[in-house]
């Protein structure tokens, strides 16, 4: 026989489950920057995942991160496969499209520690001798994405990392215009 705290537990955890059903089948992540340079100084730090150790977030949390290239050195088909500690994982990203200097999206893959499947997108927008750069993820959201997301705010969570990135590639992208003649 059930008791009465049993009960309330399998209701509980039945109406959470419930609850993580209707929510949205997708999820998108994003956030910007203005940079004080122009695109074309901007454009070859994403566009070349060698160049991504000078900005990217992920590239400073494991010291002996194991890193891949394949493919051409940037644009289309330029690949960037990874593994490392806990925090970065193990993925990879590919380009599929790069228009320059307006927009880069990849085909991101993480395999571990969760696997999922998503694109990357950054899009690079002149202001006069500026330019607003977005960073954006978007993607599937699984049942256990969607059960995940009712303890842990993932926007919250990724996007601080997206923030830690464009202040870098910022930093990184205006030290460059600075010395461009």
């Amino acid at each position: 026989m059930l008791t009465a705290l049993a009960v309330i537990a399998i209701v509980a955890a039945a109406a959470v489950l419930g609850y993580a059903a209707t929510r949205s089948n997708t999820f998108r992540i994003e956030r910007a920057v203005n940079i004080q340079a122009p695109a074309e100084t901007i454009f070859p730090l994403i566009d070349d995942f060698r160049n991504w150790s000078a900005w990217s977030p992920w590239e400073k949390m494991d010291p002996a991160l194991k890193r891949n290239y394949a493919g051409p050195p940037s644009g289309p088909g330029a690949v960037y496969e990874w593994e490392g500690n806990k925090k970065v994982g193990k993925g990879r990203m590919e380009i599929m499209e790069a228009p320059p200097p307006s927009r880069i999206a990849i085909k991101l893959d993480f395999l571990k520690p969760f696997e999922s499947h998503n694109i990357a997108e950054f899009t690079l927008a002149p202001r006069g001798s500026t330019t607003d750069v977005t960073w954006a993820m978007h993607g599937p959201s699984l049942f256990i994405g969607k059960v995940m997301g009712l303890f842990v705010d993932m926007d919250r969570m990724v996007g601080k990392d997206f923030e830690t990135g464009l202040a870098n590639l910022k930093a990184v992208a205006e030290r460059q215009a600075l010395t461009r003649p």
